[in-house]
């Protein structure tokens, strides 16, 4: 997956880029339009986010054009423009959500996360040992046995099975879970992985997810007991 990031202020589009990077969503930036219709016509990307200001031409004739020459990967519009003609135009002109400046990361992430599912097609189950995990129902299940995970506890697996050997930091689970700040609370992963760990095993499974102190969790086929 990879996104492109359309801003002409040089140290927020490397922020951002930077920001989005650590939340496993590798970030291309351009600062023009025409850089950006060069970048779309040689790569395919998962998604746009895309400021109005640019320097040589307006953002809404940029996105006009990119939307002739066939993209269809979703568009966030981020703009100081704040205006509702502002949006409406900007919807119209083939946007597909609007963000005005300034703006909270969080909110940012969570509303690219609301595009992506929006546009996704119908997800292929991720099985990893006995377990499977299906991305359109959250459902998991080991031996053919539901496992019953509540939404929170399905998402804290879902990440996992994405990153098979990898370690998944407590920030990452967070962002996946939350959309606001002020409702992010670090302890509550540990809750999460302890009520999944404990329906894993009572249903039998070969499939441990092991705490790496001060980095994070990952999962791994049980090598003979539980990990504390």
């Amino acid at each position: 997956m990879r996104f492109l990031l359309v801003e002409d202020d040089r140290d927020l589009a490397q922020g951002l880029s930077s920001s989005l990077a650590q939340s496993d969503y590798p970030t291309d930036v351009v600062y023009n339009g025409r850089d950006a219709l060069s970048a779309c016509l040689q790569h395919s990307y998962d998604l746009l986010i895309l400021d109005l200001g640019l320097p040589d031409m307006d953002g809404l004739e940029v996105l006009r054009r990119l939307r002739k020459q066939g993209l269809v990967a979703p568009v966030l519009i981020l703009t100081a423009r704040f205006d509702l003609d502002d949006r409406v135009s900007g919807l119209d002109a083939g946007g597909d959500d609007y963000l005005a400046k300034p703006f909270a990361l969080p909110e940012l992430e969570a509303r690219l996360r609301a595009l992506l599912r929006r546009g996704a097609p119908v997800e292929a189950r991720l099985q990893f040992s006995d377990l499977v995990f299906e991305p359109a129902t959250l459902q998991a299940s080991v031996g053919g046995r539901d496992l019953g995970l509540t939404a929170a506890e399905a998402t804290v697996l879902e990440l996992l099975l994405r990153r098979p050997g990898r370690v998944v930091s407590k920030t990452q689970f967070l962002d996946a879970i939350y959309d606001h700040a002020e409702e992010k609370n670090p302890t509550m992963i540990e809750v999460f992985v302890s009520r999944l760990r404990r329906k894993l095993a009572d249903a039998g499974s070969q499939t441990q997810v092991r705490a790496l102190r001060g980095l994070g969790y990952r999962i791994e086929p049980d090598a003979g007991g539980a990990a504390a």
